[in-house]
């Protein structure tokens, strides 16, 4: 079994900025998958940022350049900084790790991006 933890969200102000964290915990092994998806109301559940251990991360085309994933293996743990944010960046946050074909998720954390 896998825990996630996620800790960061809130209410931004349009421009500005926010650091999410997922801790994880419990069966961890091997090599495997980290990252962050988010869900607008009425929308899908979209992929925002990937990272694998030691692999360049990846990005949906909307948050390049703004959003920057990291990791700390020793942590077990994922971080997304996210700037320049704007109302169109307000959604649940879910922490993700892919792991023997597997997702796990977070229980999500609400980012709102409002003046």
């Amino acid at each position: 079994q896998v825990e996630l933890v996620e800790s960061g969200g809130g209410l931004v102000q349009p421009g500005g900025s926010l650091r999410l964290s997922c801790a994880a915990s419990g069966s961890l092994y091997g090599v495997y998958v980290m990252g962050w998806y988010r869900q607008a109301p009425g929308n899908q559940r979209e992929s925002v940022a990937l990272i694998r251990s030691f692999d360049t991360p990846t990005y949906a085309d909307s948050v390049k350049g703004r959003f920057f994933i990291s990791r700390d293996n020793a942590k077990n743990t994922v971080y997304l900084e996210m700037n320049s944010l704007s109302p169109g960046d307000t959604a649940v946050y879910y922490c993700v790790l892919i792991q023997g074909g597997r997702n796990y998720w977070g229980q999500g954390t609400q980012v709102t991006v409002s003046s």
